[in-house]
């Protein structure tokens, strides 16, 4: 008999937060085809519905719920509507994050960091915190966060975002060590330079000219990883990093990733 090497995740319930587009709606798409119940958060209603939608026209279950991951109380009516209408969450994709607005550290203010480390960092730690809980309850389970290059490397004009990239990587070992003995494993997906937002063929060939595999990646380039790290297969697999970056951290030479480059740089005079 052959066995599918997804197998383990048919009839899992799995909740991805920031699935309303990109990496997270691919994710949990992906998810639905090996017969996952898919939970489909984002801070927009519209956005998940959408994701929902597509995911039952297309023969899988799933449901759509509204959250903002930085507000607790928000994500304490989220897991309560997820296991009211399921019973369990056997996986988390903690997905959800800013990227933008860009700032250089002259242009930066204390409004702008509090926003993205509330969503970013936070928002993995108010997710993750009751949803183990249920999961230490049923005997174990699979997290999987969501790391960056900049979590080691650095962006240019990244400063808060990069910032929380290296806690998420620090918070996915030190939540390793304390849930593995509940059997919940927790890693992290590093991506590289993924396509999110539809970018024109010079700007795609800009950004993917330095990658060692030739090209940008796409959102479904992130899926099978994340299948992996939630299936039995990554069951002796817990506080690693897996990249996803077509080799580009592997390289001495730098990928086209910056988008604001030094001449844009606030001017002395204007500080």
């Amino acid at each position: 008999m052959i066995e599918s090497s997804h197998s383990s995740l048919a009839d899992k319930v799995v909740l991805v937060t920031g699935a309303g587009g990109g990496i997270g709606s691919a994710i949990a798409r992906r998810f639905s085809t090996v017969g996952s119940t898919v939970v489909v958060n984002d801070v927009d209603a519209a956005t998940a519905s959408a994701v929902a939608a597509q995911i039952t026209d297309d023969g899988g279950s799933a449901i759509a719920i509204a959250a903002d991951v930085a507000d607790s109380e928000a994500v304490a009516s989220m897991v309560d509507q997820a296991m009211e209408a399921h019973g369990r969450i056997d996986v988390l994709v903690n997905n959800a994050g800013l990227v933008s607005p860009m700032l250089h550290f002259f242009e930066a203010d204390e409004a702008w960091w509090r926003r993205i480390i509330d969503v970013n960092l936070t928002g993995h730690f108010l997710v993750s915190h009751p949803i183990a809980r249920i999961m230490a309850q049923q005997g174990g389970g699979s997290i999987i966060n969501m790391s960056s290059g900049g979590a080691t490397r650095a962006h240019r004009a990244f400063t808060a975002y990069d910032a929380t990239k290296g806690g998420i990587e620090a918070l996915t070992r030190a939540m390793a060590l304390d849930l593995g003995p509940y059997n919940i494993r927790v890693n992290a997906l590093m991506p590289g330079s993924i396509d999110t937002s539809g970018l024109d063929l010079e700007a795609r060939k800009l950004r993917g000219e330095n990658v060692p595999l030739g090209r940008i990646g796409e959102p479904i380039d992130m899926t099978g990883a994340a299948l992996f790290l939630a299936s039995d297969d990554a069951a002796y697999v817990t506080g690693d990093i897996i990249k996803v970056d077509g080799g580009m951290l592997a390289q001495q030479r730098s990928a086209t990733v910056d988008i604001m480059p030094p001449a844009d740089f606030p001017k002395i005079q204007d500080l």
